[in-house]
């Protein structure tokens, strides 16, 4: 049997992204592409923040019924002061001094009460005359590792060492001993299990039982860092802020009035 395949006798010259682009029916977004994909977040904003774009998972995550409902709206105006200026203040990064965020580890909260930890990419978008004139964004959720994977078995010692001596002075070097590899090695293996490095899922990791620490008891921020390996309450403050957008005493009031209203 023999396959026959369609060709033309003339070879069509291919056209420029640009030119296809422009001859669309429909301006090309990419919305409608990422409502089909619940995992990630994604988002064209203007040059004053406002979201221009944004797929079915954001509006799901702002507890909102339609993009319409948020369209329009600034971070602080979805989100709330608090958590909408940790959001802004990365905007402008990107729109005033046009710097790409690329790959950002975040605790991320939504309105819909979901909490989750997710890479942030923004990038700055320009027109023809080379001026920012807003940004495109996405939010990926880091992907739940498959415990029964070959790699994961070769992490496991690694995993165990660290989940079970975090209020000590647990460090990647300590993490690869366990797992009888080199950081290199290990730090491959994370990126395959988790999607991120050694250094991030460590992190990760204190910080979502120091999440749970503030959210479900009442002990004071000193003793909470010190339980997930913080000998100064300075930094691990500065870290749970870098990651959620909040400072641990004003993360717990804010979840405080979450569950409370919920």
């Amino acid at each position: 049997m023999r396959l026959q395949f369609w060709h033309t006798s003339a070879v069509e010259a291919l056209p420029k992204i640009s030119s296809f682009l422009g001859g669309l029916r429909d301006p090309f977004t990419a919305g409608a592409l990422f409502d089909h994909l619940p995992d990630i977040v994604y988002f064209i904003k203007d040059h004053s923040g406002r979201y221009l774009e944004v797929n079915e998972t954001l509006v799901q995550r702002c507890g909102s019924a339609r993009k319409s409902d948020v369209i329009g709206r600034t971070p602080s105006q979805l989100f709330g002061p608090e958590l909408g200026e940790h959001y802004e203040k990365q905007d402008r990064t990107v729109l005033v001094r046009g710097r790409s965020l690329v790959n950002l580890l975040e605790m991320h909260m939504y309105k819909s009460q979901h909490i989750g930890w997710c890479l942030t990419t923004k990038l700055p978008l320009y027109d023809k005359g080379n001026a920012i004139i807003g940004l495109v964004g996405v939010s990926q959720d880091l992907k739940m590792p498959d415990v029964s994977s070959e790699d994961f078995q070769h992490i496991a010692a690694a995993i165990t060492v660290a989940q079970d001596n975090l209020s000590a002075n647990t460090t990647v070097a300590n993490m690869a001993a366990a797992a009888e590899m080199s950081a290199y090695q290990l730090d491959r293996r994370m990126k395959r299990v988790f999607g991120i490095s050694t250094g991030e899922w460590l992190l990760k990791t204190r910080l979502t039982v120091a999440r749970q620490r503030l959210v479900e008891t009442d002990l004071p921020i000193a003793t909470i860092a010190l339980e997930v390996g913080y000998a100064d309450q300075s930094s691990f403050a500065r870290q749970f802020r870098q990651a959620s957008g909040l400072p641990p005493l004003q993360f717990r009031k804010l979840e405080g009035r979450r569950r409370d209203q919920g």
